[in-house]
């Protein structure tokens, strides 16, 4: 995955880049995620921070913070969802739906332990967060 890829939002107005490889991809299951986008899971891909790109309306970027680990972007006109920015990992997740062609490769569930579903799919289910990632480490059984 050493391409760049382009994103958008639902109408189209805010266009993105994303260039090189994510650093995870997996499904988060925490409430912030959930209660976000409105669905029991959310399936993300992280990027190093400095391979995110604006292209087109970043005027038209709305941004909201419920914590300062979790600046979550929308476009201001459809609502699409577009990224969250987390500063404290020095990433961005950018969610595989809104990219044009990346393909979801999930390497881990995280925040399994708030989950509404349950996934049996024989990937690692974190309690919380990967231990390099401020975590526990500690993972769930399927």
């Amino acid at each position: 995955m050493a391409d760049a890829y382009k994103g958008k939002c639902f109408c189209g107005n805010v266009e993105f880049e994303v260039s090189g490889s994510p650093v995870l991809m997996g499904y988060c299951h925490c409430k912030d995620c959930t209660g976000w986008l409105g669905a029991p899971i959310h399936a993300f891909s992280l990027w190093p921070k400095d391979t995110v790109k604006v292209t087109k309306g970043e005027s038209g970027v709305g941004t909201f913070n419920k914590t300062e680990n979790s600046y979550r972007k929308f476009c201001k006109n459809c609502g699409g969802t577009l990224m969250v920015d987390h500063p404290g990992m020095g990433v961005v997740d950018v969610p595989p739906a809104v990219v044009d062609g990346l393909k979801h490769v999930p390497a881990a569930h995280v925040f399994y332990a708030t989950k509404t579903i349950s996934m049996k799919d024989g990937l690692p289910k974190f309690k919380d967060l990967p231990a390099q990632n401020g975590g526990s480490g500690e993972t769930l059984p399927d």
